[in-house]
């Protein structure tokens, strides 16, 4: 009989974060996912310790998301047909199905540039880190295609692929996230006429957050809204097509 150390037994379960997902059939989380869960397990539950009232709600989400990041297994995500652990198991084009995941819907109205150059300036996908706060980069890789990399939870960075499969000229701009994209989304951004006020743009969205809903949860309890997010970028937008820049403000609020 061989004996075991402490170490050693301490260490498999990390060590399963480190294997390749294809060698174990139950694991359906990605390797950042597993990653941003574990740590946004660990800081849930030293969050908890500050919050007396939460903390029977926070210490199990915690532990919830520290097992989903250790194991690589996501009961969510096993309900939703969904396997981020394995790249374009879900579909040959995009990563995330119409109906699935978070959905976000907001819209700022543009009252002094023409319709065709608000189109023309968010066509071009370098443009966005100018008003989109959470975005480093994006990298166009050719006339459908780009690379992104934004700001994640906790201090994380993700990145992924998109593509645009759906464009109307000064009207719509569709897009969505390819297989392998540690954040999986879908979305559109349309350009419509107001009578008299000028052109309505609206950001819908569709994404899975890393992390899973459980991601999601800890994000908003941090104090990382998406919604909120979306909603200050048009703000920003409009300030940058109006102005020519981004005004600094304390607030958050919604402008049409």
């Amino acid at each position: 009989m061989t004996a075991s150390t402490g170490v050693s037994d301490r260490a498999a379960p990390w060590d399963n974060l480190r294997r390749t997902e294809r060698g174990d059939s139950r694991i359906n989380v990605g390797r950042t996912e597993r990653l941003v869960s574990a740590i946004a397990g660990a800081a849930l539950l030293v969050y908890s310790l500050r919050q007396r009232r939460l903390r029977a709600l926070l210490m199990p989400l915690g532990g919830g998301l520290i097992k989903r990041g250790v194991t690589g297994v996501c009961e969510v995500n096993r309900a939703m047909g969904r396997n981020s652990a394995v790249e374009g198991t879900s579909s040959p084009v995009a990563s995330l199905h119409s109906g699935q995941g978070n959905k976000i819907e907001e819209a700022v109205t543009i009252a002094t540039r023409p319709r065709d150059e608000l189109f023309q300036f968010w066509r071009n996908f370098e443009n966005l880190p100018r008003f989109m706060d959470n975005l480093e980069s994006v990298t166009v890789l050719d006339d459908r295609r780009s690379h992104w990399v934004a700001k994640g939870p906790l201090g994380t960075r993700v990145e992924w692929d998109a593509e645009i499969h759906n464009e109307i000229e000064d009207e719509l701009i569709a897009w969505r996230s390819l297989p392998g994209a540690d954040v999986d989304q879908a979305g559109s951004v349309h350009f419509s006429p107001v009578v008299n006020r000028g052109t309505e743009v609206r950001v819908v969205m569709r994404y899975a957050p890393p992390g899973g809903k459980f991601g999601g949860a800890v994000a908003h309890i941090l104090g990382e809204d998406p919604k909120r997010q979306v909603a200050d970028d048009l703000r920003r937008f409009k300030q940058v097509m109006e102005a020519g820049e981004v005004v600094p403000s304390t607030t958050t609020s919604r402008t049409d």
